[in-house]
């Protein structure tokens, strides 16, 4: 069933007594787990694709490329003279470091921080063995089964945050999990940041397209959580793009400028599609990954030493055929797991990875390549995973579906993070003195004890018959994902909030909207 309307058509029939009874208990454990399950802390052994010599020319390749070509500060001159003031050698706007320098200025960023929730219970730490799950950013388009692909709204946008709110394996509310085209672009920051604070109290992130509308953002924070707390403490985590190849551009410096100023992280992020952006080989990419954060990560260090800094790396490839972007690709994992490394020998924190694909729909395409890129990113140490949930095509579209069946996956991840058990009931050894050569576990004092823990169970697939699966449907996991987003909407409670708080913001936002006419840049 592909087309919209019959697949529509099979949502809306009423279920059975037994899939009734089947959604309870994936309900119950999700609500479970809502209750139990923190930001991941790794148990596993991390992947290592580079040799010690390999880093060692991968950072001197860097150096060399900061010594000798430079990196170009566009437009933004308090940068350049940051830059200057720090030893650095200026000509027009191209900035070049003396070798050693980049790698000293960023020795006062943070090896991890606390980013700080509204409800300190869901507070996490970005860094060391953790990882922070969050969900997809920045794409224009939304998608769902019932009206297919369309420009993103503001209801889209609130119920993006409703849904990772309410998923217990998602530990960030992230940023601008769709853009919602409906609103003005001089204004709908302040809409999309007030619905991360309203619809959820997981720790957000803030709006980067201008040095004001990031000001906003800190505004808005100093309301919800103190001026003196956030002069101290890090409430928001934003992403800082590199205009890639070498090149860090007035928006993102701006932004990057007053994140910093008030002690708020930056997530300082290579844009890369290799071949296009960076070299067609993972060591060149590498290099450029490397020289492009060590230059963003010193202006914000130089703004204020101290402030919380993410080594950033988002790479993909592209089709030599086509030009067009590729997921899940084998040279992209090589890349996270290369960048991790890099990340962890600057003593930063590591964003990369998500849940990446080119595919158009919610299909075997879109699992393959995101797995291909979770799995990487897990094994490869990632502390902040953005995307993590919902990306579809190329990041150009949000889709309601896959943010369900990605949320699944992440699940999987928190139990293959933890590693293997080995306390004594993990050991079981109690079980085979229960059972006779022979026989069978599933009657065992052990088995009972442990049959609700024991495996992950996934609430997208499907391991029934074959005859039970006709019976109620014929659906496929992105038809049953359906299901489960409406249903998790419906039942959806915004947690609770000091209305004296509330006012003050809404008050913020009205008077913010009423100074300037409406503006579509």
């Amino acid at each position: 069933m592909t087309d919209a309307a019959d697949a529509n058509a099979t949502h809306t029939e009423a279920p059975s007594a037994s899939r009734r009874g089947r959604d309870a208990r994936r309900a119950a454990r999700v609500q479970r787990g809502g209750v139990s399950v923190p930001y991941i802390t790794r148990n596993i052994p991390l992947t290592e694709v580079l040799s010690e010599e390999a880093m060692q020319i991968i950072e001197h390749n860097a150096e060399t490329l900061l010594e000798e070509v430079g990196i170009e500060f566009r437009e933004y001159p308090r940068a350049l003279e940051l830059l200057k003031a720090a030893g650095c050698d200026i000509k027009g706007e191209r900035v070049r470091f003396p070798r050693g320098l980049a790698r000293k200025l960023i020795q006062t960023a943070p090896s991890q921080y606390i980013q700080h929730a509204r409800n300190g219970e869901r507070n996490v730490v970005i860094g060391g063995n953790n990882t922070v799950f969050a969900p997809n950013y920045g794409s224009p388009f939304v998608h769902d089964l019932d009206k297919g692909r369309r420009y993103g709204t503001i209801e889209d946008f609130r119920n993006f945050v409703k849904l990772a709110y309410a998923n217990p394996y998602v530990h960030h509310s992230g940023g601008t999990v769709c853009e919602p085209v409906d609103l003005p672009v001089n204004k709908r920051h302040l809409e999309m940041i007030y619905a991360h604070m309203r619809l959820s109290d997981k720790p957000f992130m803030g709006s980067v397209t201008a040095p004001e509308r990031a000001q906003d953002t800190v505004d808005m924070a100093k309301i919800l959580f103190g001026e003196d707390f956030i002069q101290q403490n890090t409430v928001c985590t934003s992403l800082i793009n590199a205009n890639s190849p070498m090149v860090w551009d007035n928006t993102m410096l701006g932004a990057a400028d007053v994140y910093a100023q008030n002690n708020q992280a930056c997530i300082i992020t290579p844009f890369i599609l290799s071949g296009a952006m960076s070299p067609v080989t993972v060591a060149g990419t590498l290099t450029q990954v490397l020289a492009e954060v060590l230059a963003g990560v010193s202006f914000l260090q130089l703004v204020r030493p101290g402030a919380p800094a993410i080594f950033g790396t988002f790479v993909s490839t592209l089709s030599m055929q086509s030009g067009a972007p590729t997921f899940g690709t084998p040279e992209a994992a090589l890349a996270i797991y290369g960048a991790g490394q890099l990340a962890r020998r600057m003593k930063l924190p590591f964003r990369s990875g998500g849940s990446l694909c080119a595919s158009k729909i919610p299909d075997a395409q879109a699992a393959y390549e995101s797995a291909n890129t979770l799995i990487p990113a897990m094994f490869g140490g990632v502390n902040f995973m953005l995307h993590s949930a919902g990306w579809l095509e190329g990041g150009l579209s949000a889709s309601y579906e896959k943010f369900v069946m990605d949320f699944d996956q992440l699940g999987a991840m928190h139990v293959l993070a933890k590693g293997v058990d080995m306390s004594e009931n993990g050991q079981a050894m109690d079980a085979f003195h229960q059972v006779e050569p022979g026989g069978h576990f599933l009657g065992c004092a052990h088995t009972q004890a442990n049959f609700e823990t024991a495996f992950y169970r996934s609430n997208i697939s499907d391991n029934n018959s074959v005859e039970q699966w006709e019976a109620e449907g014929k659906q496929d996991a992105a038809q049953r994902a359906n299901r489960i987003w409406k249903k998790t909407l419906a039942e959806y409670e915004a947690p609770a909030i000091d209305p004296g708080v509330d006012e003050a913001l809404r008050d913020f936002i009205e008077r913010k909207k009423a100074a300037v006419p409406d503006a579509n840049y």
